[in-house]
């Protein structure tokens, strides 16, 4: 509206300063002039209008447009920290994969090895085994078995293959067993031997100075095992001897058949393992 008060002020500055009388022609076309700059007026009032509602909007979108990149780069912020944080646990994880990985690697190295140990164990047992069975065929209808337990060889004789009844003396049918046992084993010397005694549950009855089954078990298995280093030249360093008692029967049932089984010695063969011995302390 000012613009247009301005124009008109203008307009009839303009027509008095003339003072001069004009003809209704000129007069007319002064008017035409007048309307017409009113109208442009009120064109550029309105253009001018538009213009600041257009710059007041444009602020608005730009104050918008700002405080959304603000939240952006906020976001931005934190997900590349959150990036950060994830990388790093990817190396990290990645760190303990390879670790966990070497570790595995050499587990089963070392898993192998034993079962190339143990594989090797188990062949020499079983042959070990046959060459017994070959060796002692002639007695075993006399109560002598070989069998496998534990990856160890059994030789179980019965005190009536040994010995005469309640003694710890060895009969001439003992020692021929256990010299024809003797014969493999000094051929074997990674092998070592443990002699076993073993009686039934029945309490020794005068036996003279033998009080009770652990001694008889005991002195029973130290005289296998002083036959088998004294006159079968078993090197003593192989071997033990212990008394079981009547504390690890074969059988247990309360009958003379199960008694009968239970008096015996059993000689424990064990490879030498160690190679197996080592990799399990390193």
């Amino acid at each position: 509206m000012k613009l247009k008060y301005l124009l008109f002020a203008l307009f009839l500055s303009l027509t008095l300063h003339s003072c001069v009388v004009l003809s209704t022609k000129k007069y007319k076309a002064m008017l035409s002039q007048r309307d017409s700059l009113f109208t442009r007026a009120t064109n550029l009032e309105t253009e001018i209008s538009q213009l600041q509602a257009d710059t007041a909007h444009l602020h608005g979108e730009i104050a918008s447009l700002k405080s959304n990149l603000a939240d952006q780069q906020d976001s931005y912020a934190r997900l590349k920290g959150n990036y950060d944080n994830l990388n790093n646990n990817l190396t990290s994880t990645n760190s303990k994969v390879n670790q966990l990985s070497s570790d595995l690697q050499k587990r089963e190295k070392r898993l192998k090895e034993v079962e190339d140990i143990l594989r090797k164990r188990d062949e020499a047992t079983n042959a070990l085994k046959e060459k017994l069975q070959k060796a002692l065929l002639g007695f075993q209808q006399n109560g002598l078995t070989v069998d496998i337990r534990n990856g160890k060889v059994y030789v179980s004789l019965t005190d009536k293959l040994l010995f005469p009844s309640g003694s710890i003396v060895i009969d001439e049918r003992g020692k021929a067993a256990l010299k024809q046992l003797a014969a493999v084993l000094n051929k074997e010397p990674d092998i070592n031997m443990a002699v076993e005694g073993h009686t039934d549950d029945k309490k020794v009855i005068n036996l003279g100075q033998i009080k009770d089954n652990w001694d008889l078990s005991v002195l029973r298995a130290t005289s296998v095992t002083r036959y088998l280093t004294e006159f079968e030249r078993i090197d003593p360093k192989r071997l033990t001897a212990t008394g079981k008692g009547q504390y690890q029967p074969i059988d247990p049932a309360d009958n003379n058949d199960a008694r009968t089984k239970n008096r015996r010695i059993e000689i424990v063969l064990t490879p030498k393992l160690d190679e197996l011995y080592n990799l399990i302390k390193n």
